[in-house]
């Protein structure tokens, strides 16, 4: 019953209850007046036919142009208001802009590297077209190895990630979306209070929505009595809006300049197994060291400005250190921003997808594909590459979950093979591919992480780490139940329809 009240009497249940109350009553008006008058209704079905037309000559996706127009046609009651709140991205034009200028002005700081550009492009050219993509859509260019580490669980992050933060000597700046009470935040926590008074400047961004279950009452001002500078992405408020399903998914900790750590890992007990949720949490992340870790390093001040609204480039964090150019392999940091029309997370995977030779292994906890993702991942196992892919087989969303076994026959038949992880959750997000390339990061392989999210990237290749990423995907297949023919064909006929909605309205979740 207490738990029950406590759920009752949360922020998330009173704003999502708010919320949802206001769209009720554009629903109810919406009909009311339709019902109560044929020339209303009349002009609805009229608004709704060139609002599908307009949708037709938009410039988004096809299967996302067709989720919107088939819900506006056949329910213009709903369709219409879930559009104007839900599916205008010009209504963040100005926010849009205000992003272009924050990073327009950070990316000076961050130049490329013509001789690296060119070794690349003399060692490896499909590699050398990998980074061009990248850094064509974001700025981010590419650098020669200094010291990578791979992390195949978020306990043995956790452990370098302490350590990293008690060699702290100027800043330490943490963004991530979801930060929670618990012992790897207390412990974190002791040495940022430990290193604010050693003079040590400590900044942290968390998504509103991310921690609204976890986040405590008075959490900033408990952090900023400590001298820790604190703020939210995006506060979850009662009022209908289409920004509201941006979200800060990134996972960004820098150490000076001198070291960063990203991956799937949150700042949570279940992420390093303190607590059992879905049984294990299987996780990944990576350590990066060098001139690279500019690139995160602006990542972050970006974010800090775009939500302080200072407009500031604080170019005094970022370290001019040249990187071991005598390092065989690349690293490349990059982000996604859904402010930008790139999707250049769903570029890269769909180029790393479409170029592999021998084989490319995924883990990803969702696998809500895109007709790009789907039909690359298809075509290349058609093709004869070994593709694989792990995703959990303790779910944390049964209805995604739901979506995810939806795209299992299509790849199935094209000899993509799909594993279970059976000790429980696996969360991480990484690609890794022929023994030269990887990518390491935050982003998941659904619609939301593409296209509504912003994410954080680690692309390496020629790397040490690359064999690191494999030798993990290899002992993962071995503790996975590969999925078979049968369990795609021998679905009973209600999951199957409930999968072809939910595969109908997946663009618009």
């Amino acid at each position: 019953m207490r738990k029950v009240l406590k759920r009752l009497l949360s922020k998330l249940f009173i704003v999502s209850t708010i919320i949802i109350l206001q769209m009720v009553w554009f629903f109810l008006l919406f009909y009311t007046a339709s019902a109560g008058s044929r020339i209303f209704d009349m002009i609805l079905k009229i608004a709704a036919f060139f609002l599908a037309m307009y949708i037709a000559n938009r410039q988004m996706k096809t299967y996302i142009k067709l989720s919107w127009i088939f819900l506006i046609l056949s329910l213009p009651i709903v369709g219409i208001p879930c559009y104007f709140f839900f599916g205008r991205p010009e209504l963040t034009e100005r926010t849009q802009q205000r992003m272009k200028k924050i990073v327009d002005a950070h990316a000076t700081y961050r130049p490329a590297n013509e001789n690296i550009e060119k070794e690349l492009r003399e060692s490896n050219i499909e590699a050398y077209r990998q980074a061009k993509l990248i850094q064509q859509n974001q700025n981010y260019p590419i650098y020669k190895e200094d010291e990578t580490t791979y992390y195949c669980n978020g306990e043995t992050a956790y452990k370098d990630i302490l350590k990293d933060l008690e060699r702290a000597e100027k800043f330490i700046f943490m963004e991530y979306f979801i930060i929670g009470p618990g012992k790897m935040f207390g412990s974190m926590l002791d040495i940022l209070k430990r290193k604010v008074k050693e003079g040590v400047e400590v900044r942290i961004i968390y998504d509103d929505f991310g921690s609204i279950n976890v986040t405590p009452a008075g959490f900033i001002k408990q952090l900023q009595k400590e001298g820790i500078k604190v703020c939210r992405f995006n506060p979850y408020k009662p009022v209908l809006s289409v920004i509201m399903n941006d979200r800060d998914h990134r996972k960004i900790l820098v150490v000076d300049g001198k070291i960063a750590h990203t991956g799937g890992y949150n700042i949570a007990d279940e992420y390093i197994n303190e607590v059992e949720r879905f049984g294990y949490w299987k996780d990944a992340g990576i350590r990066v060291t060098g001139e690279c870790v500019n690139s995160f390093t602006t990542m972050f001040l970006e974010m800090w400005s775009y939500i302080n609204r200072t407009g500031e480039v604080e170019s005094k964090y970022l370290v001019k250190k040249n990187t071991n150019t005598d390092a065989k392999g690349f690293v490349m940091p990059f982000c996604d921003s859904p402010l930008d029309h790139d999707n250049v997370g769903e570029n890269i995977y769909v180029s790393m997808i479409s170029r592999a030779k021998r084989y490319i292994y995924m883990f990803t906890p969702y696998l809500i594909l895109s007709t790009e993702l789907s039909h690359a991942m298809i075509t290349a196992a058609l093709s004869g590459v070994d593709v694989r892919i792990v995703v959990p087989a303790i779910p944390d969303k049964k209805l995604i979950y739901l979506q995810t076994e939806a795209n299992f026959r299509q790849l199935k038949e094209a000899g993509v093979r799909i594993y279970r992880y059976t000790p429980g959750f696996i969360h991480s997000k990484c690609f890794v591919s022929d023994d030269t390339t990887a990518i390491v990061g935050t982003c998941n392989l659904d619609f939301r992480s593409i296209y509504w999210n912003f994410e954080d990237f680690v692309y390496l290749y020629n790397s040490k780490t690359v064999l690191d990423v494999k030798n993990d995907a290899l002992k993962t297949f071995e503790v996975s139940k590969e999925v078979t023919d049968a369990e795609c064909i021998n679905r009973h006929f209600v999951v199957r329809f409930m999968q072809s909605v939910l595969q109908l309205f997946a663009p618009l979740l």
